[in-house]
């Protein structure tokens, strides 16, 4: 009994430190304007937790920058481009700044073509090009949306529906390579190559009287796997040359980036890219071999880009902390309003009653 006692008094104790008022149902008078200002109180509520909880599904983009240190891995790229002139004149080389032939990785394709599309071909590509143009032009202001959707931008040519009648007069390359993750060079000029140990040779001399359009058409050009978010510049781009002598050259960085998302991780590539137009002219002292260069180089800089949000104990604050206060505000409301409601009731009784006073106090006198 005593320990009983104990445990009560405990209890007795920690009860007399409840310092919140406790207010019995039958003292509480429901008034008009305390039932308009809980019905108010409640719609901003589930307003406020309706946006919160769109916010805390709704991530944010990190970008970060970190040095690459992963040097072991290989290179993918995509390639398909059309160039407007037969597949037995001219011949598509890489190397790497290691001279080793990268072809071992990969074989590219040539397959005989025309370079005109046909219509509906025509209608693509123009979509194409218009699209990726946007994207490039407004991928600061889209960056966020194209990193949270899910689809990759992909472009594939249709197959060609009106066949022409006259002989092929373009060829188009395409394939996809593995290579090593150093610089290299990859090149479309006129001749066919042969391959060496430590380098290869072009056999253009034979090609000296072949007339040369390097004109071309870049269907896919792209490093890694296809991922949201990340735009390939030089697809849909398309260059016509009336000049066979020239040297359109691409110099490219590549940059490697993580993309890590709540379900997902990808690991890809981005590149910038910058263009040079070179005519050659022996006369004007302007040396080279015609042809298309794609000089790529790898940049020591890794971009991540993590998706985040706030955790679950912040969003609970915040929850907690918007219905408390709506709940304090509406209540501080409702007691003003009943102030103010109160002090015109008595006012109004007050000149009521001095009026009647008035009145009474005219009528002795008269009575009088």
């Amino acid at each position: 009994m005593l320990r009983y006692r104990g445990v009560k008094q405990a209890l007795d104790a920690v009860s007399r430190l409840d310092a919140f008022p406790k207010v019995k149902e039958e003292f509480v008078q429901p008034t008009r304007v305390g039932g308009t200002l809980s019905l108010i109180s409640r719609l901003v509520i589930l307003f406020l937790i309706y946006h919160e909880v769109s916010y805390y599904m709704d991530s944010r983009l990190v970008f970060t920058f970190v040095p690459d240190t992963d040097l072991q891995s290989k290179l993918k790229v995509h390639i398909d481009l059309t160039v407007a002139m037969p597949c037995k004149s001219i011949g598509a080389d890489i190397l790497d700044s290691t001279n080793q032939n990268v072809f071992s990785f990969g074989i590219l394709q040539e397959e005989d073509t025309w370079f005109e599309l046909c219509p509906s071909q025509r209608v693509h590509f123009d979509y194409m090009q218009h699209h990726n143009s946007y994207l490039r032009n407004e991928y600061h202001s889209i960056a966020e949306i194209l990193y949270k959707s899910d689809h990759a931008v992909v472009y594939s040519m249709p197959e060609r529906v009106v066949i022409p009648e006259r002989p092929h007069d373009a060829c188009r390359i395409h394939g996809v390579l593995t290579l090593n993750k150093v610089a290299g060079n990859f090149h479309i000029t006129v001749g066919k190559s042969i391959h060496f140990s430590r380098g290869h040779i072009h056999l253009n001399s034979i090609f000296a009287n072949t007339p040369t359009n390097f004109s071309h058409r870049i269907n896919r050009f792209s490093f890694g796997d296809h991922t949201a978010g990340i735009i390939h510049p030089l697809e849909g781009d398309e260059k016509m040359f009336d000049n066979g002598q020239v040297m359109m050259q691409y110099f490219i960085e590549v940059v490697p980036t993580d993309v890590e998302k709540f379900y997902s991780h990808s690991k890809t590539y981005q590149y910038t890219v910058r263009e040079n137009l070179q005519l050659i002219d022996i006369d004007k002292g302007l040396q080279g071999v015609s042809g298309i260069y794609f000089k790529y180089d790898m940049s020591a800089l890794r971009v991540l880009v993590r998706q985040d949000r706030d955790s679950i104990a912040q969003f609970i604050v915040r929850l907690s902390s918007i219905i408390a206060g709506i709940v304090v505000i509406s209540g501080l409301l409702s007691k003003c309003m009943h102030l103010v409601g109160d002090l015109c009731c008595q006012r109004r009784r007050d000149t009521q009653m001095l009026q009647s006073s008035t009145k009474h106090a005219k009528g002795s006198i008269l009575i009088s």
